[in-house]
C-alpha cells in the first residue's frame, strides 16, 4: 500500500523537531470530554452500529440466462436509503473543535513557508472560514507575531500578513512540535460521528442491483444469493474453496457494486486524537468526488470582488476539511504484517499516517491469500477479535497513549487453504457469513469458456470443450473457473508462434492442455 500523504509541504531544512515546543496552550484538549467517554455513548447504544464499503476496477455481469437473466430489470434504488450528510462548515473557533493555539500554530507555519500571504489565502489552505480563523489572526498580530503589510476596502479578510522575528521563531518552535501543514485536522470526536453515519448496512441491495457489481463475469445465481444478505448485513466474510475459481474477483466485485451503487461518503484530511495529528484521507486509496466543488470554493476564495468576499465571510456546508468520496476498497494478501495495522509515525515530521484499515472505513477491506502472510494466521486472528466483535480497534501512539476508533467497513478474508487450519471456533463465530466459492458445473464452465472466447476473438468449438471434459475434468481434475482464460492465452501464444490466425481447435487444445495440466 502507498503512503499517505498529508497535504502541504515540510518547512526548509536545518528545522529539527524537538518533543515539546515552548509555544503556550500548545497542549490544550481541542473539545473537552475524553474520547473514551464519547465511545462509550456512542457504542453502548441500544442500535448497534453499521458499516460501510467501496471498489477498485474489476471485471464482472451474468451472461447466460439460465443462470441468472441478463435481462432483468435493474432495481432503481441503488443509493444508500439513509445517505452521509455533510459535515457542515463551522462558523465559530468553538465548532472547529480546535484551540485557538492550535489554529495559531498552523497559520504561523503558513505564514513561514508562503511568505506574505493574504488571510483569505490562508483560510481557503485550512479549510476554515474566515471567521474561524479571524481570532486567531488577531491574536497573532496582538502578540506581536504577525503583522498587516497591506490591506483594502474589502475589510480584514483582504489584510496581507507577514511573520515578525518573533513570529518566525513560533513559527520554527511549531515545526518542531509537528511539521504538518495542510487542511487544519478534525477533532477525533467529529470523525467518530461522522463514521457512524455513513455505515453500508441501509445500501439498498437486491439481486437485480448486486449484478451491476459482476459486469462481464459469469456467476450463478445461488451465489448472488449468498452475498447479497452478507452486504446488508455489513459484517464480515469468509470466502474459501480451491483456487482459481474467483474469490478474489468476486470481493472485488462486491467492493465495485458498493463504490458505484453504493452512495458517497466523507473522509477528514486528517483527525486530531490525543493532540496528535493522523492523516487520513489518501488519493492512492480514495477516489475523491467533489473535485469541481472544491476547485471552486478555492477560485472563490482567491478572488477580493464583493460577492465573493461574502462567501467567505459568511461560510456555509460543507466543510472543506472534508472529502466527498466514493466507498474505498482496500486490499492486502501476502505482504500483510502486523505493523501494517498499526499508526506509521514519522519521527521526522512528528505526525502519522492511519493504517490502512482505517483509511478502508466505510469501505471494504480485503485480506486476500488469507493464511500466506509472513506473520501467522492466529497472530492476524488474535489481532482482529476484539475489532470484528466490537466494532471499534485500539490505536497506540508513540507516547503510549491509546485511543478507540470506528472499525466500520465489510471485511472480507479470502482463502484457498483448509479454513479448520486457519481459525478457530472462537473466530470463525465472529464470521458471520461463511461462503464456499467451488469449482464450477458443467453449465456455469462452459458459459465462463464461451465468454473467454469471445474475450479472445475466437470462435467457440464444441470438441475442445468436449475434450477437456473427457481428457481431463471427468478423468478426476476438478475444472476451475480461470481454465479457460488460462488454456486459452496458451491456444493464442501457439497461433502466433507459428505464424497462424488466432483460432481454437480440438488439437491446439490439447497441445495447449498438456502443458498446462502438465504433472511435475
Amino acid at each position: 500500500m502507498a503512503d499517505a500523504r498529508a497535504p502541504g509541504s515540510e518547512p526548509p531544512a536545518g528545522v529539527s523537531p524537538t518533543e515539546h515546543p515552548s509555544t503556550p496552550g500548545a497542549g490544550a484538549s481541542p473539545i473537552p470530554g475524553a474520547p473514551q467517554e464519547l465511545f462509550a455513548q456512542l457504542f453502548e447504544s441500544d442500535n448497534p452500529p453499521v458499516i460501510g464499503l467501496r471498489s477498485l476496477p474489476v471485471a464482472s455481469v451474468i451472461r447466460q440466462p439460465s443462470i441468472v437473466p441478463a435481462h432483468a430489470k435493474v432495481h432503481p434504488a441503488f443509493v444508500s436509503e439513509t445517505p452521509a450528510m455533510a459535515p457542515p462548515a463551522p462558523t465559530t473557533l468553538q465548532e472547529c473543535g480546535l484551540s485557538l493555539m492550535q489554529v495559531c500554530d498552523l497559520l504561523l507555519k503558513q505564514l513561514y513557508l508562503g511568505g506574505h500571504q493574504l488571510s483569505v489565502e490562508m483560510a481557503r489552505q485550512a479549510r476554515l472560514p474566515f471567521p474561524v480563523i479571524d481570532e486567531a489572526l488577531q491574536f497573532l498580530k496582538d502578540e506581536k507575531c504577525a503583522e498587516v503589510t497591506s490591506s483594502d476596502v474589502v475589510g480584514r479578510v483582504s489584510y496581507r500578513f507577514a511573520l515578525t522575528d518573533l513570529g518566525r521563531v513560533r513559527a520554527r518552535e511549531s515545526f518542531e512540535q509537528c511539521r504538518y501543514v495542510g487542511p487544519a485536522p478534525v477533532p477525533l470526536e467529529h470523525y467518530v460521528k461522522q463514521c457512524l453515519q455513513q455505515t453500508v448496512t441501509g445500501t439498498a441491495c437486491n439481486i437485480d442491483a448486486l449484478r451491476n457489481g459482476f459486469t462481464n463475469l459469469i456467476i450463478h445465481r445461488n451465489l448472488l444469493e449468498e452475498l447479497g444478505p452478507a452486504v446488508c448485513s455489513g459484517r464480515s466474510i469468509f470466502l474459501y474453496g480451491p483456487p482459481g475459481n474467483g474469490k478474489t474477483v468476486v470481493a472485488k466485485g462486491l467492493g465495485r457494486f458498493l463504490n458505484q451503487h453504493g452512495g458517497e461518503i466523507y473522509i477528514p484530511y486528517a483527525i486530531l486524537a490525543e493532540n496528535s495529528i493522523i492523516t487520513m484521507y489518501d488519493p492512492t486509496v480514495h477516489t475523491a468526488t467533489d473535485n469541481d466543488d472544491l476547485h471552486g470554493a478555492e477560485m472563490g476564495g482567491g478572488e477580493l470582488a464583493q460577492n465573493n468576499t461574502q462567501r467567505i465571510m459568511h461560510a456555509t456546508p460543507p466543510d472543506l476539511r472534508w472529502r466527498r468520496i466514493k466507498r474505498p476498497v482496500v486490499i492486502t494478501g501476502g505482504e500483510l504484517t502486523l505493523d501494517m495495522l498499526d499508526l506509521r509515525y514519522n519521527t521526522t515530521s512528528n505526525f502519522y499516517q492511519a493504517p490502512m484499515h482505517i483509511k478502508a472505513n466505510g469501505g471494504v477491506f480485503l485480506i486476500d491469500d488469507f493464511g500466506r502472510q509472513i506473520v501467522s494466521p492466529r497472530d492476524l486472528l488474535n489481532r482482529w477479535i476484539i475489532p470484528l466483535e466490537e466494532r471499534v480497534d485500539h490505536l497506540t501512539l508513540a507516547t503510549g497513549r491509546t485511543f478507540q476508533v470506528p472499525f466500520e467497513q465489510l471485511t472480507i478474508f479470502s482463502t484457498n487453504l483448509d479454513p479448520r487450519q486457519l481459525v478457530d471456533d472462537a473466530f470463525l463465530r465472529r464470521i458471520r457469513h461463511k461462503i464456499l466459492i467451488d469449482s464450477p458445473g458443467r453449465e456455469v464452465y462452459t458459459a465462463i469458456f464461451q465468454l473467454a472466447c469471445e474475450v479472445r476473438n475466437l470462435e467457440f468449438c464444441q470438441d475442445s470443450l468436449n475434450y477437456l471434459y473427457r481428457a481431463y475434468y471427468d478423468a478426476g481434475h476438478p475444472p476451475r473457473a480461470s481454465d479457460p482464460r488460462d488454456l486459452l492465452e496458451i491456444v493464442v501464444s501457439i497461433c502466433r508462434f507459428r505464424g497462424l490466425e488466432s483460432q481454437l481447435t480440438e488439437a491446439l487444445i490439447s497441445e495447449a492442455a498438456l502443458r498446462f495440466f502438465a504433472k511435475l
